[in-house]
């Protein structure tokens, strides 16, 4: 459970970002009247930090709270990559060590990946920095999505995205009445699924169709799909979606086909298949990064679904590309 909350700024971070993190959770201590979150402004030296439009806050020194915290957001605007302080990367790497979960808004996951804190881990960044962040390294799990929680890491494009994120935070601690109460505060009732595009003509969308869907499937679809890593039991999904175990169950059977339980496993395996395809991440860690509990595990499940081993399927799909691209030249 993550309450207490430190919002470390980098000078010239988008207030936009930062508001759009911060005032959910006010919103959320309000509406349930009883403090859930406390947040803490942060900087590496404490002072005030300014963003980019001038306004900013007054914060107390990081290092001085690492120890307290439950998780750290970096905040960061402008150009991320033009942060060289190495005291920043020291900083986030022993919030790491303390095992805090550290969250990237828009240029803050740079940081987090500069500091060597994503590998294995999928996330996002404002689509601005997306290109000259993946020509530094092939190996990060990066994608074009609003948001992405994966296990103790939380990624963010920016913008109004983190209305979208912590709507999601707050559904998967505090239930989706709440995060429903907090979001028509904001009178922001068109919440956006972790998938919809940063961009009108970019975006990978997953193969679900959520229109036509009755709310609680579309909710328990989406607390499935940010809870891949680390998956969240039925009987959890259905409380945070504000069901039955048993309405959930025959509402997925009414409007997808499926159990809850196969309609999991559907978007563990759907993933883990992209990124077996897509990425040279060896099989145990593919296995953690979609929720299986081991290399086996994971093995099982893919050639029950598949019919193939996924090492099979993989060396398939190299053989595919090259044909590809042989015909091609």
């Amino acid at each position: 459970m993550l309450e207490r909350i430190g919002i470390l700024l980098i000078d010239n971070f988008a207030l936009m970002c930062c508001c759009n993190t911060v005032e959910p959770l006010r919103a959320a201590n309000l509406l349930a009247k009883k403090s859930l979150f406390q947040v803490t402004y942060l900087s590496l030296k404490g002072g005030w930090v300014a963003s980019s439009v001038g306004g900013g806050f007054e914060t107390q020194p990081a290092s001085d709270h690492i120890r307290s915290l439950d998780a750290l957001f970096i905040v960061a605007g402008g150009d991320p990559f033009s942060v060289h302080d190495p005291a920043y990367l020291t900083l986030l790497r022993n919030a790491a060590q303390h095992g805090l979960v550290l969250g990237g808004i828009s240029g803050g996951s740079v940081l987090l990946a500069k500091a060597g804190l994503m590998k294995n881990r999928r996330f996002t960044v404002h689509w601005e920095h997306f290109e000259e962040l993946q020509a530094i390294s092939d190996e990060f799990l990066m994608e074009r999505r609003l948001y992405v929680i994966d296990r103790d890491r939380i990624s963010c494009a920016g913008g109004v995205a983190p209305l979208d994120m912590m709507h999601a935070l707050i559904r998967s601690q505090h239930g989706a009445e709440l995060a429903r109460q907090v979001s028509e505060w904001f009178i922001y009732t068109g919440v956006r699924r972790a998938e919809d595009q940063q961009r009108t003509h970019a975006g990978d969308m997953l193969s679900i169709e959520y229109r036509g869907l009755h709310i609680s499937v579309r909710t328990a679809l989406e607390l499935m799909e940010n809870h891949l890593a680390a998956p969240l039991s039925i009987p959890q999904i259905a409380r945070l979606a504000g069901i039955s175990n048993r309405h959930l169950h025959r509402r997925f059977i009414d409007d997808v086909g499926k159990t809850p339980k196969q309609a999991y496993l559907g978007l563990r395996l759907g993933k883990s298949d992209d990124l077996l395809k897509k990425t040279r991440l060896p099989l145990t860690d593919i296995a953690l990064t979609c929720g299986f509990a081991n290399a086996a595990h994971f093995g099982s499940a893919y050639k029950r679904a598949h019919g193939i081993s996924p090492s099979a399927a993989r060396r398939l799909s190299a053989r595919s590309r090259s044909t590809t691209i042989a015909s091609e030249n």
